[in-house]
């Protein structure tokens, strides 16, 4: 399944859609304007929340994390012992732990799950501006997951990008 995400979602304070790569209206992203903290909310067709996705306040090491039905649900952080800048965490509230790594700055990257590819992130096979694709591999995996992990990965990466 492949979906089509316009970048730099956080902290925009409009919404708009992320689409399939049949040009259907799959997922409706609110960005939340006037907070404190970035934030936005993963809706689908008829406007139920899916994933809420925020910045985790007072932390050493930027943290976003990813809640469903008001239960936190996965932590994403830069890989601590980590050479490479562009590697990345995702600790889910089962204990399951993803790696992100690639070219995450250039929307070049994948999540894994010990070793095994759940997703690509990609602009390659786009020719839209200022969007990327989500493309996602296994038929169990959870898109709206996946998606919101690409999404705060990027924030992340962008963020250090702009305090180094």
């Amino acid at each position: 399944m492949r979906f089509l995400v316009r970048d730099r979602l956080l902290g925009l304070g409009d919404d708009h859609w992320i689409e399939d790569d049949q040009g259907t209206k799959v997922y409706l992203v609110d960005g939340k304007a006037m907070r404190v903290r970035d934030t936005f909310e993963l809706k689908d067709t008829r406007g139920r929340v899916l994933i809420d996705i925020h910045q985790k306040m007072f932390t050493l090491r930027d943290t976003m994390v990813i809640e469903r039905d008001g239960e936190p649900l996965a932590t994403i952080r830069r890989k601590r012992l980590s050479l490479l800048r562009n590697h990345y965490r995702v600790a889910l509230v089962d204990g399951t732990e993803l790696d992100v790594s690639g070219k995450i700055l250039d929307r070049e990257f994948a999540v894994e799950y010990d070793g095994e590819l759940l997703a690509v992130v990609s602009r390659r096979w786009l020719h839209v501006r200022e969007t990327y694709g989500v493309d996602v591999v296994r038929e169990d995996a959870d898109p709206a997951l996946l998606i919101a992990v690409g999404v705060c990965v990027i924030h992340l990466a962008e963020k250090e990008r702009e305090e180094g």
